[in-house]
């Protein structure tokens, strides 16, 4: 089966707010909670429906699906976590990112209902973070970790005293990643992409707090902007293999989403970045209508998502039921290993439908969209 397709269609969109209700109704029915496999945390799994529709409630209150509101299909898939959580091992070090479902429900717990204990123990698990043998990538490591702090956070501006932990922990692991060696590692290779490279780090450091932090990641910054190909893309690693990847996790489009976010924060590096972001639409636009089931993490969706309004609309419509029938039929579809997820299947879909219907600022539902 060929990586992607011609990109050679005349521009084209479809009403986002019918498809997101087609994939709402696509995700109950054919991944209802009962039937998910416990495990992955924001990633994949229950957790990750659960998030999704979570985020989702906030932005469509009214909205029902087969009957139900969106908060109460939420309760439903994070009930079918919970059940399963005593069997679970929990937080490691170097399993404590955000595909941990231990750490992923304490934050949207403490989140929601604004506990305070469940904030402590969110906190605590920074001592599996800090350990020496976790790395600094984005789906096990310290970059995830950031980004579950961050969720909680918000929930509590008005607590001084929560407040001043959250931030005390977030300081201590951004110590831990930038006293680490450069290039930052990942099972021993310099991964560039958003999920286990040097982008998702930077992108998690900066958000965390941008005027104390950006100063001190601009250099790593510059670096890696140095790697993009003449093709516009970015290798998965350094040093750089063949250049065939263009993919949220590896390649232009994480790169590009991450840069479009923290653009701002770097004037020093703004007409770099411009040029950097501008070359790697191009290869996305190429590149980037992938045979994989269309997804966040490795596929259409996410490569939506680094494009401007015309071709982000004009890729959300290889990803509708019909169109991934038709690609189906046809041959040209490489099924998901985890079909119900937020990065790797309907839910990522249904978010991206919601940026389409919102005219939200496009960015990746549990990576920088907050």
């Amino acid at each position: 089966m060929p990586r992607y397709f011609k990109n050679d269609a005349p521009l084209a969109s479809r009403d986002p707010y019918k498809q997101l209700k087609a994939s709402l109704n696509r995700l109950v029915n054919d991944h209802p909670p009962a039937s998910i496999k416990p495990g992955g945390g924001l990633f994949k799994g229950p957790v990750s429906v659960a998030y999704t529709l979570l985020i989702l409630q906030q932005m469509y209150p009214d909205l029902e699906v087969e009957g139900q509101l969106l908060g109460t299909w939420s309760a439903a898939y994070l009930k079918q976590a919970q059940d399963t959580i005593g069997d679970y091992p929990g937080p490691k070090p170097g399993k404590c990112g955000i595909t941990d479902d231990i750490l992923a429900l304490l934050a949207i717990g403490a989140a929601t209902s604004k506990d305070v204990d469940m904030v402590g123990n969110l906190c605590d698990y920074s001592a599996e973070a800090l350990e020496p043998e976790t790395e600094n990538e984005f789906l096990y490591g310290r970059a995830g970790y950031l980004y579950l702090l961050r969720m909680v956070k918000t929930s509590f501006v008005d607590d001084q005293k929560t407040l001043q932990l959250i931030t005390d922990t977030q300081d201590d692991v951004i110590d831990a990643i930038l006293d680490s060696p450069r290039p930052w590692k990942w099972h021993g290779k310099t991964y560039v992409g958003a999920i286990h490279g040097a982008i998702g780090i930077i992108t998690q450091v900066v958000f965390t707090d941008p005027k104390k932090y950006a100063p001190k990641v601009e250099a790593d910054l510059a670096v890696l902007l140095t790697y993009q190909y003449e093709t516009g893309n970015w290798p998965s690693s350094i040093p750089p293999e063949k250049d065939r990847l263009v993919q949220v996790c590896h390649g232009a489009p994480g790169v590009v989403n991450s840069l479009v976010s923290i653009k701002k924060y770097f004037p020093n590096l703004e007409e770099k970045i411009t040029k950097a972001i501008a070359s790697g639409r191009e290869c996305v636009k190429e590149r980037g209508l992938l045979t994989k089931e269309p997804c966040l993490c490795h596929g259409i969706t996410g490569n939506a998502l680094a494009l401007e309004d015309k071709d982000f609309e004009h890729f959300l419509t290889y990803t509708t039921g019909h169109e991934m029938k038709s690609m189906e039929k046809d041959g040209m579809l490489e099924k998901s290993s985890c079909p119900e997820s937020l990065f790797g299947g309907e839910a990522g879909r249904a978010w991206s439908w919601a940026v389409a219907d919102k005219g939200l600022d496009k960015r990746i539902l549990g990576y920088n969209d907050l």
